[in-house]
This record gives structure tokens, C-alpha cells and sequence, in this order.
């Protein structure tokens, strides 16, 4: 029934008059009532009900359930099935994140890694037809998901991240290098990596511009995204009294990340607090959109035909009895 839907449906508003007829059916029945004067009731004391009083109102039912099929046939019941034809350009990214201790920062809600997380999966949900995947980097790099079109994996190991799963640090350049790495023989039209950091490269043995100069020769577009706030934020910070979080200032290397941007053909962005980097992902989902071709095609087969047969064969079913059985009852 999923697929069945109805050409008039607001002829199912008469359905409604149904439980209106058997009210009224039955409140006359129970206000009828005959008298017939006889001398005795002697003659009728071992009389037993008949089968036409068992089956009085069979009349009346097989009325009602007629009535309710020529609705539903008013209402013409269709089966529908779509086909659909999609073509599609596909782009093929990866998401290169850091996950180094100063990602855990309070600048953002939760904090700038929870937050990085939220806001790419709402991103992966919305490009359906691309194939993406996730790299992540810290003192080292390594490849979280492959590029895939599996997106409920790619957001169940999104949502695994956490910093301190590898060696703390920025290795800005051994992430990107790694990036172009899982995306580089990929044969889709458009190869995009957007590269995601909150810091300064301290760590790696290849340099982000190096990396950058790779990735153009592969003709991969990089987008980058500085997270972090301006001016100082509340990092977290080891104590002999445990973890407190501490005002430092806020130090991203955007000459660096703006260099990757300018050689690669993408842009830089700086994303200030949750709201921007979801416009950051936002403007970067309206920059690389696929190409989509879709076409759909739509069958309706009518499905009236069942329900008036039976509706017929009932109201035959009403005249033959009323016309045999209950020929006598008016």
C-alpha cells in the first residue's frame, strides 16, 4: 500500500458519512418496534429464531461496505512507480583535519574539534554523489577513510576522532602531502582537498608549500580554513592539578595557508567561531557543486478497478437476497 496514492483524495472525506449511516441504522433499529394482537402466545412458545433473523442486517452491511468502495473508487487509488536516471560529474574530496591538542580550545562549542567534526559531517550529508574521504594530522599524518561513497562509514569514523590518537604537534605539510596522496590517481573531474587547521607548521618532514606545489602539478584544488578566534582563547593546559584551561593567544600561520590556497586554486578562510566555519563550508558546498542530471520518470497505473468490482458484486449480492430471502421484509 506504500505505494499507492490517489488522484481525487478529497473524496475520501466521505468516508466519514459511513459511521454516520450505521449510527442512524442502528438508532432506528432499536425505536422500532410491531404489535400484532393475537388471543394467546400459546402457538409461538417453541418457535426458535430463524436464519433470516441471524441475518436481518445483512442487508444494511453489505450497503454500507458497497457505499465505501464507490468512494475509494471516486477517489481513483493509483500505483506509482518512478524511475530515475542521475548523471553526475563526480568530485572527489578529502578532508584533511587536525586533531592536535590545541583543537580541544574552548573558543568554539564544544571546542574546536567537536565543533570541526559537526559542522564536516553536515557537509559530507549534503553531496550525496561525491566521493569524499578523511586525513587526519597532527605531529603525524595518517588516513582515516579512504575516499568512499559510503558516507554512514565516513561519519561513523568522523565521529571516532579525538585528539592524542597520534603524536601532538602541526605537521601541516605531511597532512596535505598525505591528502593529495589517497586523491591524487583519482579520475573524477574535479579533485578537491580542504585542509582544516588551528596552527602554526611545527612538525613533518615536507613543507607546506612543497605540498602545495604537488598538488598543483596534480591540478587538486585546496581549500583551507584557519579555526581559531582572534586575539587569545581558553586552551587546555596540564597542571600538577589536572587539566585547566588557560587564555593563550591564538596563533595560525595564515601566510602559509593562504599560499596553498593561491597556488592551488582554491581559497583561504578564516572561520572565528561555529557560525563562520559553517558558512566556511557553506561557500565551499556552493563553490564545488556537482554537476547533476536527473530524470525522472513517473508511471501511474490506476488501481479503481478491483474495488468498483467488488463494489458492483456486492450491490448484486444486496438485490438477489433482498429479492429471495428477505423478499418479505420491507
Amino acid at each position: 500500500m506504500k505505494d499507492i496514492t490517489f488522484a481525487q483524495p478529497l473524496f475520501l472525506w466521505f468516508l466519514l458519512l459511513l459511521p454516520l449511516m450505521v449510527a442512524f441504522y442502528v438508532l432506528r433499529q432499536s425505536r422500532t418496534s410491531s404489535s400484532l394482537q393475537l388471543p394467546g402466545l400459546l402457538p409461538f412458545v417453541n418457535t426458535g429464531k430463524t436464519f433470516r433473523n441471524y441475518l436481518r442486517h445483512i442487508l444494511f452491511s453489505l450497503r454500507v461496505v458497497a457505499i465505501g468502495l464507490l468512494i475509494i473508487v471516486l477517489a481513483r487509488p493509483q500505483k506509482t512507480d518512478k524511475f530515475q536516471n542521475v548523471t553526475t560529474e563526480g568530485i572527489d574530496i578529502i578532508l584533511a583535519m587536525d586533531i592536535s591538542g590545541s583543537m580541544l580550545a574552548r573558543d568554539f562549542k564544544p571546542d574546536r574539534l567537536e565543533a570541526s567534526k559537526n559542522v564536516a559531517t553536515e557537509f559530507i550529508s549534503g553531496r550525496p554523489y561525491d566521493r569524499i574521504g578523511l586525513v587526519v594530522f597532527s605531529g603525524e599524518s595518517f588516513t582515516q577513510c579512504p575516499l568512499t561513497t559510503d558516507h554512514a562509514v565516513l561519519i561513523n569514523l568522523m565521529r571516532e576522532l579525538q585528539s592524542g590518537m597520534i603524536e601532538d604537534g602541526t605537521a601541516i605539510g605531511n597532512g596535505l602531502a598525505l591528502a593529495i596522496n589517497r586523491i591524487k590517481d583519482s579520475d573524477a573531474i574535479s579533485k578537491v582537498i580542504i585542509l582544516l587547521t588551528d596552527g602554526v607548521n611545527n612538525r613533518g618532514e615536507i613543507a607546506p608549500s612543497t605540498a602545495a606545489d604537488i598538488a598543483k602539478t596534480y591540478d587538486i584544488r585546496v581549500y583551507t580554513v584557519g579555526v581559531g578566534s582572534i586575539g587569545t582563547a581558553p586552551y587546555p593546559v596540564q597542571t600538577p592539578f589536572g587539566i585547566q584551561y588557560q587564555d593563550i593567544p591564538v596563533e595560525i600561520d595564515e601566510g602559509i595557508l593562504q599560499d596553498i590556497a593561491q597556488k592551488t586554486g582554491g581559497q583561504y578562510f578564516r572561520a572565528t567561531d561555529n557560525n563562520k566555519l559553517v558558512q566556511v563550508y557553506n561557500e565551499i558546498d556552493q563553490l564545488e557543486k556537482s554537476k547533476i542530471d536527473v530524470h525522472q520518470f513517473i508511471r501511474k497505473e490506476e488501481k479503481y478497478l478491483i474495488p468498483a468490482l467488488f463494489s458492483l458484486i456486492l450491490i448484486a449480492l444486496e438485490i438477489l437476497i433482498r429479492n429471495t430471502i428477505y423478499k418479505n421484509i420491507t
